[in-house]
C-alpha cells in the first residue's frame, strides 16, 4: 500500500462541510455517519488492505466500519471501528509535522468539564460542534443542552463503547479527543462489547421510530411536523447517526442485502414505480412501522394483503 504523506498546514483545523475540504487524510478523526472526501480516500485504502466491497461513496456507513474493524483487528491494535491516531499509523499515514497530532472537531473540548442536560454556554457549544463534525448533532450550535444534544451524546457513548448515560464527562470528552478510555477494549475482547452496542442502536432506533406513531404525513416532509414516507426512515436513521440519501431508490443500494431480517432492517416495496417506492422500519414479531400516505405512521404486518406482494427485500444499515 502507498504510502501518504499529510502536509498539515492548518493544525486543529475544523472541517465541517460534508463531501468538501481541502483537509487530507489523516487531519480528522473519522467515524460512522460522517460524509466526507476523507471518507472517500480511506475507502480506496481499505479496498486495498481489506478488500472492502461496498461502495466507494464519502460516506462512512455500516459497512465502512465493519471494514475498518477487519483492518483494525488484522492490525492488532483497538477494534472500535473509529479511525483516529492509531488506526491511522496501522494504515502508514502520518502529518509530515511530527508535531502536528490527527485534527478532530474537539480540539477545543474542556475534558475536565461535566456537561448534561440544562447546562449551557461555550462548553455545550463545542461539545454540539463536534458531535455535528461527526454526524450524530443536526440542529442549531446553540449552547443549550437540550433533548437533542442528549440523544445526540447518547449515540455518541452507544457507538464508542463507553457508558450510556447522555452526559458529557472526561470518559465522553476523552473519547471525542481520539484518546483511549477505560471503556476501550482491545480486538481480544471487543467482540462481545460491540454485540451489545449494536443491540442497543437497534433498540434506541426502533424506540425512535415508535416515538413517531401517529405523525401526519406531509408530501416531501422531513421534521415531526410531517413526513413523507421515506422522510420518516431518513430522520429515524440520523437521528441514530446513520446518514441515508433522501429517497427510497437512493438509498436502497446503500444498504446490505439481507435474506434473514432483524429488528431495524428496512423493508423495500415496489407500487407505483419499476423501482423501490416505499419503505419501513422492520420491528420483528413479522411487523413493519412506516409512513403511510393515508394513516400517517403506523405498524403493520408483513403478511397485510396490500403491502405483502408488493415487497422486493430488504436492506441492513445498523451493525
Amino acid at each position: 500500500m502507498k504510502k501518504l504523506v499529510i502536509s498539515a498546514t492548518l493544525a486543529g483545523a475544523v472541517f465541517i462541510s460534508p463531501m468538501v475540504g481541502e483537509a487530507a487524510l489523516g487531519d480528522q478523526l473519522l467515524k460512522k455517519g460522517m460524509k466526507h472526501e476523507d471518507v472517500r480516500e480511506l475507502q480506496l485504502e481499505l479496498r486495498e488492505t481489506v478488500s472492502m466491497e461496498s461502495q466507494i461513496d464519502g460516506i462512512f456507513g455500516p459497512l465502512t466500519k465493519q471494514s475498518v474493524k477487519e483492518f483494525q483487528s488484522k492490525k492488532g491494535i483497538t477494534v472500535d471501528g473509529i479511525v483516529g491516531p492509531e488506526t491511522f499509523s496501522a494504515f502508514n499515514i502520518h502529518n509530515s509535522d511530527s508535531s502536528t497530532t490527527v485534527a478532530s472537531s474537539s480540539n477545543d473540548l474542556n475534558a475536565s468539564s461535566v456537561l448534561r442536560e440544562g447546562s449551557r454556554g461555550a462548553d455545550v457549544k463545542s461539545l454540539q460542534s463536534a458531535l455535528k463534525d461527526l454526524g450524530m448533532y443536526t440542529s442549531t450550535l446553540d449552547g443549550i443542552y437540550g433533548p437533542l444534544t442528549a440523544r445526540a451524546v447518547r449515540n455518541f457513548q452507544q457507538d464508542a463503547n463507553i457508558q450510556v448515560d447522555g452526559i458529557a464527562g472526561p470518559q465522553t470528552f476523552n473519547s471525542l479527543n481520539g484518546e483511549e478510555t477505560s471503556g476501550a477494549t482491545t480486538a481480544s475482547s471487543n467482540n462481545s462489547s460491540t454485540s451489545q452496542s449494536a443491540s442497543a442502536n437497534v433498540d434506541q432506533l426502533v424506540q425512535d421510530a415508535k416515538d413517531l406513531l401517529g405523525s401526519s404525513y406531509v408530501w416531501g416532509g422531513t421534521t415531526p411536523a410531517g413526513f413523507d414516507s421515506s422522510g420518516f426512515i431518513v430522520y429515524v436513521f440520523n437521528q441514530n447517526g446513520i446518514n441515508l440519501s433522501r429517497t427510497h431508490r437512493e438509498y436502497y443500494y446503500e444498504g446490505e442485502s439481507v435474506s434473514n431480517l432483524q429488528r431495524g432492517d428496512v423493508v423495500f416495496f415496489q407500487t407505483y414505480l419499476d423501482a423501490p417506492s416505499h419503505a419501513g422500519i422492520y420491528l420483528g414479531n413479522n411487523e413493519f412501522i412506516h409512513n403511510s400516505s393515508s394513516q400517517g405512521v403506523i405498524i403493520t404486518s408483513m403478511d397485510n394483503s396490500y403491502w405483502s406482494p408488493k415487497y422486493i427485500g430488504a436492506k441492513r444499515y445498523t451493525k
